[in-house]
């Protein structure tokens, strides 16, 4: 394990093994929610309500770099509380092999996704959560139970899917072939012509397809435009299943047709 305290932040490089350590995951399960998943790597955010906890967990890891390096802990100690509104970045000092996770979505309906594992991993658990807090209804070490009524819980959960690699940890989601029509039963039968019959619903839903307020302006929905246009080209996810590429093609499809008509009507 390697300590080095930047301007900036802590930066803890270290071993998986050491990672999971409990004094270890106890601190990161509480940061579960202030957390940000890079490449083989954590960064938790300093909470105020947390603060007993952060200087806990430091005076752990000083104990155990001391040991391991034969120095005095409690000098060590001092110098890292004094970086106390720093954020502290956990990163991995090799990229072991990756282990395969499958986890499970599974559409009650078009409003409520229940996501499970096999077996407990905080980490994926806590990515999930990270990205999802405010949709998750309910939870386990081993499922969450997440709230997509709205259109942008919908985006949410999909941009959190897209991210396929935690730590060491490759995930691969797996569905039944019943996933995506229920979760998207509102874009059956959804084209331009059916929407043309009601001029005022036809716009409040480009707006929604655009994940935009109605009204926005023409910057605002260029800007979400060519943001949701690179998440949901087809070419993205060529290798995946048929049907997801056929739902990544027609929700491209519908960006395409809201934004030229919200071009002429704004």
């Amino acid at each position: 394990m390697d300590i080095v305290l930047r301007n900036n932040l802590i930066l803890i490089t270290t071993g998986f093994e050491t990672l999971n350590t409990d004094w270890m995951r106890e601190f990161l399960n509480h940061h579960a929610r202030g957390m940000l998943f890079l490449p083989k790597a954590v960064l938790v955010f300093r909470n105020e309500t947390l603060i007993e906890v952060r200087e806990e967990f430091l005076s752990q890891l000083s104990q155990f770099h001391a040991a391991k390096h034969d120095f005095n802990h409690e000098f060590f100690l001092r110098s890292m509380l004094k970086y106390g509104t720093q954020p502290i970045k956990i990163e991995l000092d090799k990229l072991e092999e990756p282990e395969t996770l499958q986890v499970h979505l599974y559409a009650y309906d078009k409003n409520t996704v229940l996501i499970s594992l096999d077996q407990p991993n905080s980490w994926v658990l806590n990515y999930m959560r990270s990205q999802l807090e405010v949709y998750v209804e309910r939870g386990t070490d081993l499922s969450l139970v997440i709230d997509v009524s709205d259109y942008k819980a919908k985006a949410r959960l999909e941009r959190a899917l897209n991210k396929r690699h935690i730590l060491h940890y490759q995930i691969q989601y797996t569905y039944d072939n019943h996933f995506m029509s229920k979760l998207y039963s509102d874009f059956a039968n959804f084209s331009f012509g059916d929407l043309c019959r009601d001029e005022d619903d036809v716009h409040t839903q480009f707006y929604t397809v655009l994940e935009c307020p109605v009204g926005a302006s023409q910057d605002a929905l260029k800007k979400s435009y060519k943001k949701l246009t690179k998440v949901y080209h087809p070419d993205k996810i060529i290798h995946e299943a048929p049907h997801m590429v056929e739902h990544y093609t027609q929700k491209f499809q519908l960006l395409q047709e809201a934004y030229t008509a919200l071009r002429v009507v704004s």
